[in-house]
């Protein structure tokens, strides 16, 4: 879920909290309580008891309790067999655990994938100058 970076919780909003706005959060939410509005963070908990009304932008999503909005992500969204997701979601990675709920679309974004420059006047089958041999991979049963 997180990396070494980034392995702790920076904001919790309480189970007997609600708030209405826009966040804009430098690391980890927690939501165990009830937020309306939109959501930007570098990771987003919702817990079993949470509720967001509204989307969320982040690096990834973990769902327990309930989101009824978009998601979008840049790694993955993952919802809990506690949690239900009532909007669209954008990501790379979508896990559903058993018991979990999905009412909406999804669209899987791939990776990107880098492009590197060849030498000028050099195709991409071609060896390179210094003498080495491209390699081949040949796939059989």
């Amino acid at each position: 879920m997180f990396n070494k970076k980034n392995d702790r919780i920076e904001t919790l909003i309480g189970s007997h909290t609600t708030i209405k706005g826009e966040l804009d959060i430098k690391g980890t939410i927690r939501i165990d309580g009830r937020f309306e509005g939109s959501i930007k963070a570098d990771w987003i908990v919702i817990g079993e008891s949470g509720h967001l009304k509204g989307d969320a932008f982040a690096n990834g999503v973990i769902v327990g309790g309930t989101v009824e909005g978009n998601i979008s992500t840049r790694e993955s969204v993952e919802i809990s067999s506690s949690g239900r997701v009532v909007g669209d979601v954008q990501t790379q990675k979508l896990v559903i655990i058993e018991g979990g709920v999905f009412e909406g679309r999804s669209k899987m974004q791939k990776e990107e994938t880098k492009v590197l420059e060849l030498p000028k006047g050099q195709k991409a089958d071609q060896p390179k100058s210094t003498g080495e041999a491209v390699a081949k991979k040949n796939i059989s049963n």
